[in-house]
């Protein structure tokens, strides 16, 4: 569980987030995209869960970014 509270993962989730907003898709409509609850969505940005490899691939699909750019963001 210590990795949810990470400040590597706290960054992920943030980019993550700041890219859902930059694609202007509400978490509602982020999740009907992802074939999820926008619970899922909202669990993830809060911090509740952890985001699976391919669910990264698949949310970065969806909000037309590079997964590559968001992990490299990381690094900062």
């Amino acid at each position: 569980m210590k990795t949810l509270r990470s400040r590597a993962h706290k960054a992920l989730i943030a980019a993550l987030r700041e890219a859902r907003k930059q694609a202007g898709l509400s978490q509602h409509e982020l999740g009907k995209r992802l074939k999820r609850p926008q619970s899922f969505v909202s669990a993830y940005e809060s911090g509740q869960r952890r985001v699976e490899v391919l669910e990264f691939l698949q949310i970065t699909n969806i909000l037309g970014t590079d997964a590559c750019e968001i992990l490299k963001q990381l690094e900062k």
